[in-house]
């Protein structure tokens, strides 16, 4: 089966008053129909290399890729128009916090309409009532008072649901989830998490999960990709992240609690200047 994304030796970068800044250093992989998970301190580059995949870094910034496909399209030489048409149709990108990518002007139901009305053609009353649908099926319990919501009357989990539904409701075949539960509690989490888990394997999609989580994203993924300084340092199966050697991955384990296991003091993170003038490891297998 062929995968649904296949990047090779991506890069990104922007220029600064030093010269150019490599935010995205060499990066490959790929993703069939699974849950790819990718972990790195803020500052890594895992946020830049989703952005990347949509085209959605504007110049002075620059990608470069020796190939970018998103089912079977080069995005890299994709005219704009044409990209605009994949996002949401075929790939779409839940962001960080709803506060900020939700229209705080427009009702939560005109905007998940408008984005359904974009791919598809479809008349006021059908739009709605797959709207509706959508908020239930990310476990709205009270969809018609949350269609006719201001984002600022929903709390950070029910925005965080409403993101989804906005970008779950022109059915895609990639999601890319950008840090979806950084902003909320744990309980919420974990309830946001099996939304997107049963999406996911209901609809049969590809999922790119960008966390700095790492314990969070190996319960939840299938396979990890592992980022520092803008590469690739380590590629994990989800059940075989202990036998991880890699030391950024290890010293991630080891800086984090564990309630089966009482230690005296934390590990602290070493960070060696060397592994950012390391090759990438290719995720394409």
């Amino acid at each position: 089966m062929s995968n649904l994304v296949d990047v090779e030796n991506l890069w990104v970068r922007f220029p600064t008053r030093t010269g150019l800044f490599d935010a995205v250093r060499g990066v490959s992989f790929s993703l069939g129909k699974e849950r790819l998970g990718i972990v790195g301190e803020s500052g890594s580059g895992k946020s830049m290399t989703g952005r990347a995949l949509l085209r959605l870094i504007r110049k002075p910034g620059i990608v470069e890729a020796d190939r970018m496909q998103i089912l079977g399209h080069d995005v890299m030489s994709l005219p704009e128009k044409e990209m605009r048409k994949l996002r949401g149709r075929d790939i779409s990108m839940v962001m960080q916090d709803p506060k900020y990518s939700l229209n705080p002007v427009m009702r939560v139901g005109e905007q998940i309409v408008e984005t359904l009305s974009i791919h598809e053609k479809v008349d006021k009353k059908l739009a709605r009532q797959k709207a509706l649908e959508m908020l239930e099926a990310v476990v709205i319990r009270d969809p018609e008072r949350v269609y006719d919501a201001y984002p600022h009357e929903l709390s950070g989990g029910m925005g965080q649901r409403v993101m989804i539904a906005m970008m779950l409701i022109a059915n895609p075949k990639i999601l890319i989830a950008d840090e979806p539960t950084s902003a909320l509690d744990v309980s919420v989490q974990i309830q946001v998490l099996e939304i997107m888990d049963k999406l996911v394997r209901e609809r049969g999609m590809g999922l790119i999960f960008i966390s700095h989580d790492l314990r969070l994203v190996s319960n939840f993924c299938d396979r990890i990709l592992i980022m520092y300084g803008g590469r690739i340092v380590e590629i994990c199966e989800s059940g075989k992240l202990d036998q991880a050697t890699h030391p950024y991955t290890r010293g991630l384990l080891n800086s984090m609690p564990q309630l089966d296991h009482k230690n005296e003091r934390l590990e602290v993170l070493n960070r060696d200047p060397a592994w950012r003038d390391q090759e990438s490891v290719s995720g394409l297998l």
